[in-house]
C-alpha cells in the first residue's frame, strides 16, 4: 500500500511516498481504508522530531482518520466491512491503517469523511480537559485560547455541550469572528496591554471559571490572575513558544489550580475511560450537538505542504489530507 514515510526526523522534505506492507488487524482491531486524515500542530511537531516523545523510525505521521472498515480482527463485534468510521491510529498517512475497535466510532452519513478526520484527538482532548480535569459545571464561563484552531474549536463545541458559556481568544479579527461563528458567545484579542480590562468587559460581571490553554504564551499569567475563586487553568500545550512561569502564590490567593492535560498518557493509562469519552463524542455527533469544522484541505501529493501549514498555526480549523480514493457514500447508515 502507499504511505508517506521518513527514515529520519530532520526536515519535512524527508517525507516521501513509499510502498509498505498492508497491515493485518489483530484481536480487537479493525483495518480502515482511509479517506481523510486530520493534521494538527502536534502531528507536525512529531514529524519534525520536536515533540517530547520521539516516534520510532521509519515514521508515518497521522493520528486522526476517517474512512471505511476494510477488515475485522478477532474478538470484535458490532462492525461490518464497509462501515463509515472515524478513528485514532498510529500511522495515518497511508492507504490503510489499524485502529483499536474501542477507539473507533461510527461516522453518521450526514458527516463527511473530512469532518470525521478532524474529530477524534481534538474532541477527546477537549472532553477530557473540561469534564475530567476541570470538572466544569453548567453555567460556568470558559475562556478558550487558540479558539480558531482544532483544539480550540473542539473546546468551544464540547464546552457548549456541557453547558458552559464561552469566551474565545484569537490573535486576528478573522480568527475571532470564526470562533464566534462556531459557538463562542464573545471573543477578545491577544494584545497584552489592557487585556485583562477587555476580558473583564467581556465577562460582564461573571466570574471566570475555567481557562483552556493550548497556547500558554505571554497571557498565561494575566489569564490566571483573572480566574474567580476556585478557578482552573488547563495547560494543554505550548504553541505560544517559550514555556512561561507562574508565581505559585497566585494559586493560594485565588484557591485556583493550574491543571495539566496530557491526552497521550490519559489514553495509555485510562483506555476504557478514553473509549467512553469517544462514544459520548460519537453520540453528540449523531445528534448534531457538535458540528466538526474542517480547515484547509490538501491533496495526497501535497503532504509536505499540509504538515508545514499545520505547523505554522495560521489556519482556521484543523487541516485535512485527502487520500485520493474516498469511498463512495452510502445511501443510509447501516446498523
Amino acid at each position: 500500500m502507499r504511505a508517506i514515510q521518513a527514515d529520519r526526523l530532520d526536515n519535512l522534505d524527508d517525507y516521501a511516498e513509499v510502498e509498505i506492507d498492508l497491515p493485518q488487524p489483530k484481536a480487537r482491531e479493525l483495518r480502515i481504508k482511509i479517506a481523510a486524515v486530520g493534521i494538527g500542530y502536534v502531528d507536525a511537531l512529531v514529524a519534525l522530531g520536536r515533540y517530547q516523545v520521539k516516534p520510532a523510525l521509519p515514521h508515518v505521521p497521522g493520528v486522526d482518520v476517517a474512512g471505511t472498515v476494510d477488515a475485522i480482527g478477532e474478538e470484535v463485534g458490532g462492525w461490518r466491512v464497509g462501515d463509515r468510521v472515524m478513528a485514532m491510529v498510529t500511522r495515518g498517512f497511508a492507504e490503510y491503517a489499524i485502529a483499536r475497535a474501542a477507539l473507533t466510532v461510527k461516522l453518521p452519513h450526514a458527516v463527511s469523511f473530512e469532518q470525521g478526520a478532524v474529530v477524534p484527538l481534538n474532541y477527546l482532548t477537549a472532553i477530557h480537559a473540561l469534564r475530567d480535569r476541570a470538572q466544569i459545571r453548567a453555567g460556568e464561563t470558559l475562556l478558550v485560547f487558540g479558539a480558531a484552531g482544532g483544539v480550540g474549536l473542539a473546546a468551544i463545541q464540547v464546552g457548549r455541550a456541557l453547558g458552559a458559556q464561552i469566551i474565545a481568544v484569537g490573535s486576528t479579527p478573522e480568527k475571532r469572528a470564526f470562533a464566534v461563528a462556531h459557538g463562542a458567545e464573545a471573543a477578545i484579542d491577544t494584545i497584552v496591554d489592557g487585556w485583562r480590562d477587555r476580558l473583564k468587559a467581556a465577562l460582564g460581571g461573571r466570574p471566570l471559571g475555567v481557562v483552556l490553554d493550548p497556547v500558554c504564551g505571554p497571557l498565561l499569567e494575566a489569564a490566571f490572575r483573572s480566574l474567580g475563586w476556585g478557578g482552573r487553568h488547563l495547560v494543554v500545550g505550548f504553541v505560544g513558544g517559550p514555556i512561561p512561569a507562574l508565581p505559585v502564590n497566585l494559586s493560594l490567593m485565588k484557591g485556583a489550580a493550574l491543571v495539566g492535560v496530557d491526552e497521550r498518557q490519559f489514553m495509555q493509562l485510562e483506555p476504557d475511560h478514553a473509549a467512553a469519552h469517544l462514544a459520548q463524542i460519537g453520540d453528540w455527533l449523531a445528534r448534531g450537538e457538535i458540528v466538526p469544522v474542517v480547515g484547509r484541505c490538501f491533496d495526497w501529493s501535497d503532504h509536505k505542504a499540509a504538515l508545514s501549514f499545520a505547523f505554522g498555526g495560521t489556519g482556521l480549523g484543523k487541516p485535512v489530507l485527502k487520500s485520493g480514493h474516498e469511498p463512495p457514500p452510502t445511501e443510509i447508515d447501516r446498523p
